[in-house]
């Protein structure tokens, strides 16, 4: 036997996978309704806002002068028509009773103005327009505060003391307490909206991803809702799902049974050729010809088998070399191993000897060299952080890039890309289904040099302490294992 070739480096990742199997980074349908809500509550609260200052805060800033306006001119009315006891008397009644007080302007006193952030600048416009320009409006006179209007009854000058809050618009502080209540409120008022719109959306997408993984039963939703236009969507999902499993039913019994149906008269068959045929090379090829049917059949029986898998931790290591034990005699296969020592997986040990039988077996049929018609196989895994990457490569003639899709159809088989076929189309279908089965990614690729290259990623298992004792030998140590078959 011609020394095998050394395996080529595993790529650090699976082949390419589909465009539309690639994760989409994007919001979900909840996000989306709360965000679409936000925006339109928050809109109308500033429209809100500014439709408020438009129709009551210059009307009341002009009410607020004209009751103050008003006050002054009283006053100075009052003043102005009374003798001298009956204006003290006055002024202290003003004092008591309305918390005005007025008092003589001197030259000597001095007055501050107010800030943008006391008074409406409206108001003391509009006081000065109504007052007359020799009114004076003042934060505080002579150190006390308050709202002061200076104003003139002849030739005598006076102020009158107010107080501001009286007629102090609303601060700012305040405002945006309640614009923080206000959008707080909205919010979750927007949040449950979503929640409610699209708790059934979330149902029928849960609902939906069960009947895709092949679980009917846990995809039944609720045909008792409140809306009428979802109590019809669930009904019509759940007669759906229904039939569905049902097709998935009579369709595994369909072929089991056509399988095992077959299995009788292929025994008789084999029975009468070897009893009746004279000539022994006509013999042989009928034989190989039975052989040939009972493996198609053994391969409708495993593409019927059940999705039902319990995963457990598997050594990759044992499994690959007893399917590699299986056909190391054959004289038409080379097969090379790279594997890192005590690799474990998370799978089933029978499905996934079935998933490496099938792909070596692929490869002895459809991957030989053209040259001398010897089927090169390479197989070699690394483990990378929570995953295991296992390839399986031959060096025969590849396949077309067109079908590559195609080759985990059921039924199809790339005949003119690759060497004749004579099996049923099934054996990589399998494989992409119990690879999927067990949590993992499958992918083909044809490689640089030649050849098809089967990417098989698998959920990796810790070992345990009694795990990493099996297989070892006294004194042996590294961390790879090569073997050649």
């Amino acid at each position: 036997m011609n020394p095998p070739s050394e395996p080529a480096s595993l790529e650090t990742a699976p082949a390419p996978l589909p465009q539309d199997s690639r994760p989409r980074v994007g919001l979900s349908l909840f996000w989306r309704t709360f965000f679409l809500l936000s925006l339109l509550l928050i809109g109308s609260i500033v429209a809100w806002l500014q439709t408020f200052r438009a129709l009551e805060f210059e009307p009341r800033a002009i009410q607020t002068a004209q009751q103050i306006a008003s006050l002054v001119n009283l006053s100075s009315a009052a003043l102005e028509y009374s003798d001298a006891i009956a204006r003290v008397s006055l002024i202290k009644t003003l004092a008591e009773r309305e918390g005005v007080r007025i008092m003589p302007r001197k030259p000597t006193d001095t007055h501050t103005v107010f800030d943008a952030g006391s008074i409406d600048p409206e108001v003391a416009r509009e006081l000065v327009s109504r007052l007359g320009k020799g009114t004076v409006v003042a934060a505080g006179v002579n150190g006390e505060t308050g709202l002061w209007v200076g104003f003139a009854i002849g030739e005598d000058l006076y102020w009158l003391l107010m107080d501001p809050n009286r007629f102090a618009r609303v601060g700012g502080r305040t405002w945006l307490i309640w614009l923080v209540t206000a959008a707080a409120l909205s919010l979750a008022g927007a949040a449950l909206i979503a929640r409610l719109i699209n708790r059934p959306l979330k149902q029928l997408s849960f609902a939906a991803g069960r009947v895709r993984d092949g679980d009917f039963d846990a995809s039944r939703l609720d045909e008792k809702a409140v809306t009428s236009e979802i109590r019809e969507v669930n009904i019509g999902f759940n007669r759906m799902a229904q039939q569905l499993a049902k097709i998935e039913q009579d369709r595994a019994v369909m072929l089991a049974g056509i399988s095992h149906d077959l299995r009788t008269p292929l025994a008789r068959l084999r029975l009468e050729t070897e009893m009746s045929v004279a000539d022994a090379q006509a013999r042989e090829h009928m034989a190989a010809d039975i052989d040939q049917l009972d493996a198609i059949i053994d391969k409708f029986l495993d593409y019927a088998r059940p999705d039902h898998t319990k995963l457990r931790p598997v050594s990759l290591n044992d499994v690959i070399q007893a399917c590699v034990y299986a056909v190391r005699d054959l004289g038409d296969m080379r097969i090379s191993i790279d594997l890192p020592r005590y690799t474990y997986v998370l799978a089933d040990e029978v499905e996934l000897a079935r998933v490496v039988s099938n792909l070596l077996e692929n490869a002895r049929r459809y991957g030989k060299s053209p040259d001398t018609g010897v089927a090169v196989v390479e197989i070699a895994a690394k483990a990378r952080n929570e995953w295991v990457l296992l390839k399986v490569r031959d060096h025969g003639m590849g396949v077309a890039p067109e079908a590559l899709p195609n080759l985990t159809k059921p039924f199809f088989r790339g005949d003119t890309a690759r060497t004749a076929a004579t099996g049923a189309g099934l054996g990589l279908a399998i494989v992409d289904k119990t690879v999927q089965r067990m949590g993992g990614v499958f992918a083909l690729a044809n490689t640089t040099s030649g050849g098809l290259a089967a990417h098989i990623k698998l959920p990796r298992a810790e070992m345990t302490g009694d795990d990493s004792l099996l297989g070892a030998e006294p004194g042996e140590t590294g961390s790879a294992h090569r073997a050649h078959s």
